[in-house]
């Protein structure tokens, strides 16, 4: 499967999880999908283990038209990108042309803070699985919950079937 003629925004800040970043980054580089990592400013980023992340770009600098999507991981950098108006207005744009907005684990907050989980159905981490309710999502215990052009997943160990809905998307838009 080739992607070529898709671009997906990976955005990162401190203490994202390592591989909610790396693994959805070498497999959408694997199928030819043009990937870059985004975060407030263009500067290195450390992991919850302190692997560091260099943003390609500035959340500042992304046209939402000259991205197909958008992926938020997990660890504790979605408490801070929820806070940063660039990323709430990015995401919102993204998901209003129908691209593509997938998060795994916290990032869910980053869907709540952006208005977008109310009457869709999501998943996410355990722990603010109430969170996700309380925004007015349906909540569902599920690896990988698929709402139209949300994706959204539990944890590193549903990284697999992340991973297969967010290419399965791509590939329909191609």
């Amino acid at each position: 499967m080739s992607l070529e003629h898709q671009t997906v925004a990976l955005l990162v800040d401190d203490l994202y999880n390592d591989v909610e970043v790396w693994y959805p980054y070498y497999r959408l580089k694997e199928a030819g999908v043009n990937v870059f990592i985004a975060g407030k400013e263009k500067m290195t980023y450390s992991s919850k283990y302190g692997y560091p992340a260099a943003a390609d770009i500035s959340l500042k600098n992304i046209k939402p038209s000259d991205i197909d999507g958008v992926i938020i991981p997990g660890g504790f950098c979605p408490d801070k990108l929820r806070t940063y108006p660039e990323v709430l207005k990015l995401v919102r744009a993204v998901d209003k042309k129908g691209g593509l907005v997938a998060s795994i684990c916290h990032g869910a907050w980053v869907v709540i803070s952006a208005g977008l989980a109310k009457n869709r159905s999501m998943t996410c981490y355990s722990g603010i699985k109430d969170d996700v309710k309380n925004a007015g999502a349906l909540y569902e215990d599920k690896p990988v919950v698929v709402f139209d052009n949300l994706v959204t997943s539990r944890k590193p160990a549903d990284l697999p079937d992340f991973m297969t809905a967010i290419l399965r998307f791509l590939s329909k838009k191609s």
